[in-house]
């Protein structure tokens, strides 16, 4: 194999890693293939709208309530500020893949940029931001099925399970044969139905608003600067569908309308997501919960399409979710493996371990600001200008658009390192708080 080194590199990097880096390139470049295979060129303008628009709606439109009313009624002018940045990144996407025809992926981007330990990173990135996203779906599905149906819970060898914690192992079991499947084209079409579930579930809040008695009283606060690391990690979460837009890009019939793709997109996605902020922060103020759902009566029909939308989606989105880190995982096994087998164990592993994950850190809101705070943001916003800022050379010329892009390379560093930070800590605080609950809980049932 032989050692491709640029700049200075041959003289600091042993000879042996670099050889360990090209055979990683290699075996990502062999999985993203295999992940993404060649698509069709010829797909209209407004075939491609509606993709983009599902892969930008998601979960976090769920959350966005929550977001502002941690920040505070004036945080919500963030939400641009992200829409913004993640939009300008999208056209440097773009920008690179017009620059070489070879890119087809998002780790082609990195690759291009910065070798194999370029491709190495974009490629990590994106698998622990789907490794999460999957386990917040399961934490998600708990949360609202609890919501449904509080009584819940069982008693096994003295073990006591609680509702929150059964509703998330039956979902894993329901979900796991969707797992093992090697043909996901149903789930595909299941889960391309994320504009619509966002469009339910928007409309089924303002009903319950206006019609079921809930009102818009909530006053809320102008700005709360704890809440800020919060309020911005989880607006940086709903625009994490980066790594989606090179196919996008590559399967457009007329690429030069992929600009108005973009815009129109972001547009409409944001104001959804701001629309869903101000109604829910409307309605319950301070007292919202981490997802606008688990705020609503469950007695009012508007409110159960709203949740029972919202259980929907995450089923048929886990197994297309956690498939490209099994696929990447099945190409270390040599080609005598049965790799079938190995692909049922692999999956079936993966799902138990983000049930393990949902189990320990059951907080919905901050483990999904974790991932807005560090993945989101590295992924859509310091990648995307950084890999540009390499390919087309910029980085030599001083000039505005090497302002612009540095400046919101600092904004992202600066709130993926407070964003990330703030996240961390809240988990370990609810986390030394369950500790402590459990331990007095146990300690009441000692016998004197």
């Amino acid at each position: 194999m032989k050692a491709t080194l640029s700049d200075n590199s041959a003289l600091s990097v042993p000879l042996i890693l670099v050889e360990m880096q090209n055979g990683l390139a290699h075996k990502l470049e062999e999985v993203e293939s295999n992940c993404h295979p060649p698509s069709t060129t010829n797909i209209s303008f407004f075939k491609t709208c509606f993709n983009g628009l599902n892969a930008l709606s998601g979960v976090g439109i769920l959350s966005v309530p929550y977001a502002l009313a941690s920040g505070g009624w004036l945080s919500l002018v963030l939400i641009f500020v992200i829409a913004v940045a993640a939009f300008y990144s999208g056209l440097l996407i773009q920008r690179c893949m017009d620059m070489d025809p070879d890119i087809r992926s998002y780790p082609d981007i990195g690759n291009r940029a910065f070798g194999n330990k370029g491709r190495l990173l974009v490629s990590v990135v994106m698998y622990i931001e789907l490794y999460l996203v999957a386990t917040g779906f399961l934490i998600l599905e708990g949360d609202n099925l609890y919501n449904l149906f509080p009584n819940s819970g069982f008693e096994m060898a003295g073990i006591t399970i609680g509702g929150k914690q059964m509703f998330v192992i039956i979902v894993a079991v329901v979900i796991l044969p969707s797992v093992w499947l090697d043909n996901l084209s149903l789930l595909s079409y299941i889960s391309a139905s994320g504009v619509l579930a966002s469009v339910i579930i928007l409309c089924s809040i303002w009903w319950t608003g206006v019609f079921d008695g809930i009102g818009f009283h909530g006053k809320g606060t102008p700005l709360n600067w704890n809440g800020i690391p919060t309020a911005v990690s989880l607006y940086a979460f709903c625009y994490c569908a980066h790594p989606v837009f090179p196919t996008l890009y590559t399967s457009m019939r007329n690429k030069r309308q992929f600009t108005n793709v973009l815009f129109l997109c972001f547009t409409l996605c944001t104001v959804s997501y701001a629309s869903m902020a101000v109604l829910g922060y409307s309605m319950f103020g301070s007292n919202v919960q981490s997802q606008i759902t688990l705020s609503l009566p469950t007695d009012k029909l508007s409110s159960r399409v709203a949740i029972y939308t919202t259980l929907v989606n995450p089923v048929a989105k886990y197994a297309l979710m956690v498939t490209p880190i099994v696929n990447a995982t099945k190409s270390w096994f040599p080609c005598q493996y049965n790799k079938r087998m190995y692909g049922l164990l692999i999956s079936t592993s993966l799902v138990i371990s983000t049930v393990i994950v949902a189990l320990v850190v059951p907080f919905f809101a901050n483990l999904m600001s974790l991932v807005g705070a560090f993945l989101s943001v590295m992924g859509s916003i310091i990648l995307p200008c950084l890999c540009y800022l390499k390919i087309s050379g910029t980085y030599h010329r001083l000039g505005l658009e090497m302002v612009v892009l540095w400046g919101m390379i600092l904004m992202g560093v600066a709130v993926g390192i407070v964003g990330t930070y703030s996240s961390l800590v809240e988990i370990i605080g609810h986390l030394r708080a369950d500790g402590l609950s459990s331990l007095m809980v146990s300690r009441a049932w000692l016998p004197y």
